[in-house]
């Protein structure tokens, strides 16, 4: 397996990849356009691929507001996981993130504890009595509502 940066011609896999794990979707924002916004903004995203096959099994997506990092859309496909690809993705991103020299955001589903073991061996930590809120749809902000 080797680690490198996504190319446009990634996409495609790179969805399904992310709805076979139940990480993105249209509704969440994830285009070609998005990535490769956030890729001029200073972030990257990384793919693990198969090079005999050519297959995508795992992906880390690593984006930059101007003040941190956000770890997102980490993950490997299913019948690769507890072989060792989750780590060797997450050492090269905390590669880059140390190169950067920001800090590092992740959100994890409270129910996924082998995420939560691997970022925690990774030196993550939890924010208990946090909660996020977030609205997906744009379209659905109506500020002028409150006034």
């Amino acid at each position: 397996m080797m680690i490198r940066d996504y190319q446009p011609g990634d996409f495609q896999q790179l969805f399904s990849l992310w709805q076979e794990l139940d990480m993105g979707g249209a509704e969440r924002g994830d285009s070609p356009e998005i990535i490769s916004q956030t890729i001029e903004m200073g972030g990257r995203l990384l793919v693990v691929e198969d090079p005999a096959s050519g297959e995508l099994i795992g992906s880390s997506w690593l984006t930059f507001d101007g003040r941190r990092i956000f770890l997102h859309h980490f993950g490997i496909k299913k019948k690769y996981q507890r072989k060792g690809y989750g780590m060797q993705l997450a050492v090269e991103s905390l590669r880059v993130i140390r190169q950067k020299g920001y800090q590092v955001k992740l959100e994890v589903h409270q129910d996924n504890i082998a995420a939560i073991r691997l970022y925690e061996k990774l030196g993550f930590c939890s924010f208990p009595g946090y909660d996020i809120y977030m609205i997906r749809k744009p379209g659905e902000i109506e500020p002028d509502r409150f006034v």
